[in-house]
């Protein structure tokens, strides 16, 4: 598993470092708007553990979308294979014929690189990603592919640095505006996008999934395992975000939330509007390590599922819970 380098700095945080030394030389880089509104979230709790690398704090709902596995076929790019020994290896009763897509609902916060005194304003986005993609044609390594997002519209350095993966960007107004999600009179969550550029938007409106009514069909370790598969657009390169799931940030009062709910959205890749109802997902906030715009090769063999088990030898295992 490739260790965290501090020679992979985000080219967001790049970017956020010039831009501030344009404007003041004399201080420590800090690139923000002024703030329009106030977050929950929880303060970025690894920063100092990783002062050489961008971290952040991902607070998101994740929704499994099955889909007929032919249409995903028709989605996903012919020359990438698609790794159903793999999903099925964690989901063994995942339905026949069928594939996960993933929707990541996320508000990312507390974004920085802390050796360089360095952060960025937070900023929301959604997308539909494709997990277990075979992008190295070795029928092992899972990939994810995010061909789409929404993101922040007067957050340029997010559409700027999705896009330069090659990623469809549309700049989008939010509801909440910087929030992971909005509470309902009814108990549930809601979040949702709408393009400012064309008429692409997606939303979700989730419950949480009670004892009394079943346990959700998928793991945490599922989702451990999807949200930590390297990211790709159009295969130039890749991004390696490193989820953790067993800080305190997510223990307690903070746990994961199983959900269950609607999702609407007719964004790219999609050919129109589609609505899914039903579907099962999880509300979980993490941080995150990440490095950007990787060769992809360099990725052959990384398992980002095992994260925090006893194998991991590159200092994570110095995080709280892990």
């Amino acid at each position: 598993m490739p260790a965290i380098s501090p020679l992979h700095l985000s080219i967001l945080v790049i970017a956020a470092a010039f831009s501030a030394l344009l404007h003041n030389s004399s201080r420590a880089a800090i690139v923000q708007q002024t703030p329009t509104c106030i977050t929950r979230d929880l303060p970025n709790s690894i920063a100092s553990l990783f002062p050489n690398n961008a971290t952040g704090v991902l607070n998101a709902t994740l929704v499994v979308i099955p889909v007929p596995l032919s249409t995903a076929r028709r989605l996903v790019p012919l020359q990438y294979g698609i790794l159903e020994h793999a999903y099925r290896s964690l989901m063994p009763d995942f339905p026949e014929g069928m594939y996960p897509v993933l929707l990541q609902a996320a508000h990312d916060h507390d974004v920085q690189l802390k050796a360089l005194g360095i952060t960025i304003d937070d900023f929301s986005r959604i997308g539909l990603e494709f997990p277990f993609i075979d992008l190295l044609n070795d029928n092992h390594t899972s990939f994810r592919w995010a061909p789409a997002q929404l993101i922040t519209s007067t957050h340029q350095i997010a559409l700027q640095g999705s896009a330069a993966y090659g990623t469809v960007v549309s700049p989008a107004t939010f509801e909440p505006a910087c929030d992971a999600y909005d509470g309902l009179p009814d108990g549930a969550t809601s979040f949702g996008a709408r393009s400012i550029a064309n008429d692409a938007y997606a939303g979700l409106e989730v419950s949480a999934v009670l004892a009394s009514s079943g346990a959700s069909p998928y793991s945490i370790e599922m989702f451990k395992n999807i949200t930590n598969q390297p990211t790709f657009a159009n295969g130039s390169t890749c991004d390696q975000m490193i989820r953790l799931f067993g800080t305190s940030i997510s223990r307690a009062a903070y746990e994961p939330v199983f959900v269950r709910g609607r999702v609407k959205a007719n964004m790219a890749p999609l050919d129109g509007e589609q609505e899914w109802k039903g579907v099962y997902g999880v509300q979980v906030a993490t941080p995150f390590v990440e490095n950007n715009y990787l060769d992809c090769s360099g990725l052959r063999g990384y398992d980002g599922a095992a994260l925090g088990e006893n194998d991991v030898d590159d200092g994570l295992d110095t995080i709280d819970g892990i």
